[in-house]
């Protein structure tokens, strides 16, 4: 019987960056994708504000529907994944609970990155005046102002994104992705 001459595709990982508004997340992100892409690995942006306006747009911010914004990125991530694209998410991903759930889908290809920005840096930064605006009173339920956010409690990586510069934060995650 002849042997089949296929290799399985290659897979990758996901590299989860949560954390606050204004955190960095996503500019870490980009930072790495273009890594990735100059060392030849192919890799794809998912940014939670992009995928809010399409593939999330029927969903508000209660509780419910945050899950399952995540549950939705979590699952395009683990497609990607498995067929040999990195997934680098930017995704403010507020609970704990949606997190575990896409890391049970991932298995051992799931990097969890808590961009440990603290709030009153973020709100100094406010890359979108969500900060400003909720102080105004214009908005309510920003995650780590006046609605909740867990921290990871065992990220692979902890990255202080308000001490190290953004290079200084790829090559970390670099590390730990070539480890």
């Amino acid at each position: 019987m002849p042997r089949n001459t296929l290799s399985p595709p290659r897979t990758a990982s996901t590299v989860w960056l949560t954390g606050l508004p204004s955190a960095g997340k996503t500019t870490i992100a980009r930072a790495l994708v273009g890594r990735l892409a100059a060392e030849g690995r192919p890799a794809q942006l998912l940014d939670g504000d992009e995928l809010r306006t399409a593939l999330c747009a029927d969903l508000g911010f209660s509780r419910e529907d945050r899950v399952e914004n995540v549950r939705r990125i979590g699952v395009v991530a683990e497609l990607l994944s498995r067929n040999g694209v990195t997934a680098v998410c930017a995704v403010i991903s507020p609970y704990r609970e949606a997190r575990d759930e896409v890391r049970a889908r991932h298995g051992e290809r799931f990097l969890e990155v808590w961009v440990a920005t603290p709030v009153h840096v973020c709100a100094e930064r406010d890359v979108k005046g969500l900060y400003a605006r909720q102080r105004a009173g214009e908005i309510r339920g920003l995650t780590g102002v006046d609605d909740p956010y867990e921290p990871p409690l065992c990220p692979e990586v902890r990255l202080e994104a308000h001490e190290v510069s953004v290079e200084e934060a790829v090559e970390q995650l670099w590390q730990h992705l070539e480890s």
